[in-house]
């Protein structure tokens, strides 16, 4: 009897080790094994970094359509975490979101170009007590996108790019665009170049380059608004990426996000060793080399679109997120600063690379934490 029951007991303490070594075997499996254990893995671990505080209810918001697909990862990972929160952003424009944000109708805007003085004062008028303030966030290379059969790969200058959408230059075999790509087999085709309809921070960007470095071939005072005569106009990037993708022969302005699915994009000669092409890293080299002139908790850059940095891409915007430094609602500041703090962090700014945007430089998005912080 003795000796069965020691058996019995030896089965027993075998059976939970088997189990043991299999439960362990398991925990393994989903550090190392499929994709989808990695993801899941990782998903967990970014929800449990982003500090929700006390952040509850709708945050609503509007603005830069620019932003839009770095907003929209960024709140599908917010979210997930602080499932307390809804963030409604629409990306109807940089000026759209600038006057919701006078308004009092969202919680923060986003804007491709820093506020106006008299925005910053029609913003005292729902901060109560602050003003609204510039917090860059986004950097984006501003592509010129292109659809020409047969043409994989165009050089351009600001002089050539000025002229085109200036309607100074209307065929793609004009001599200007063969002395830049002397290789290329340009068709004899009529240029449709497309611009924005609605007011733009990207709009603002791209024609702020042409007036940096083709002044003589671009006679316009810049701003949102479009003014040149002549072209296409289509709303929002993804409208101006539509209509190139539909049209042989066409050309506008966008960003890298939206340049896809068949679009080619322009090197840029701007004087450096070879023509740089747009990127999420040739556009953090660009906003490193800006300057902050905001005053106060502001935060307004000023970007270096003559820079001839190797790598440096030179038709870069940042977008800033707006939002009063006093006087934010009480029942949507803590949701405001959560997301805000998320998007400024290591971690929010990581994802911005691998969806062709660029993270904001480090001495940049320091200083923008620390307001975050001070946001009342």
């Amino acid at each position: 009897m003795k000796l069965q029951r020691m058996n019995r007991r030896a089965l027993t303490l075998g059976a939970l080790a088997v189990s043991g070594a299999l439960a362990l075997t398991a925990c393994g499996s989903d550090d190392t094994g499929s994709g989808n254990g990695d993801s899941t893995s990782s998903a967990t671990a970014a929800a449990g970094s982003i500090k929700c505080d006390d952040a509850k209810g709708q945050l609503l918001a509007d603005g830069s359509s620019a932003q839009k697909n770095a907003i929209d990862a960024w709140v599908k990972n917010f979210t997930q975490a602080c499932n307390g929160v809804q963030v409604n952003y629409k990306g109807s424009g940089s000026g759209a979101g600038v006057t919701a944000f006078t308004q009092g109708q969202v919680a923060f805007a986003g804007s491709d170009s820093a506020l106006k003085p008299e925005e910053v004062t029609a913003s005292k008028q729902v901060c109560s007590g602050g003003q609204g303030i510039d917090l860059p966030m986004v950097g984006g290379p501003i592509a010129v996108a292109y659809n020409v059969s047969g043409v994989d790969n165009l050089v351009l200058d600001a002089p050539t790019i000025a002229k085109i959408f200036n309607g100074k230059i209307t065929n793609w075999n004009d001599a200007a665009i063969k002395k830049l790509n002397p290789d290329a087999k340009l068709p004899d085709l009529k240029i449709q170049p497309y611009h924005r309809s609605d007011e733009s921070g990207t709009t603002d960007n791209f024609t702020k380059y042409l007036i940096a470095t083709a002044k003589s071939d671009w006679p316009y005072s810049g701003g949102k608004a479009w003014q040149a005569k002549g072209g296409q106009s289509a709303s929002g990037s993804s409208g101006v990426a539509q209509g190139v993708k539909q049209t042989n022969g066409a050309i506008g302005y966008m960003e890298l996000s939206y340049a896809k699915d068949g679009l080619g994009t322009v090197a840029i000669d701007t004087g450096a060793s070879t023509p740089v092409k747009a990127s999420s890293d040739g556009a953090t080299k660009a906003i490193a080399d800006a300057q902050v002139v905001g005053t106060g908790q502001d935060l307004a850059l000023k970007i270096n679109y003559g820079t001839k940095a190797d790598g440096a891409y030179p038709i870069t915007l940042v977008t800033y997120e707006i939002v009063c430094d006093k006087g934010n609602k009480a029942d949507t500041l803590p949701a405001t600063k959560a997301f805000l703090r998320y998007i400024a962090s290591a971690e929010g700014q990581g994802i911005l690379s691998g969806i062709d945007y660029a993270p904001i430089p480090d001495a940049i998005i320091a200083k923008v934490r620390t307001t975050i912080e001070g946001l009342s």
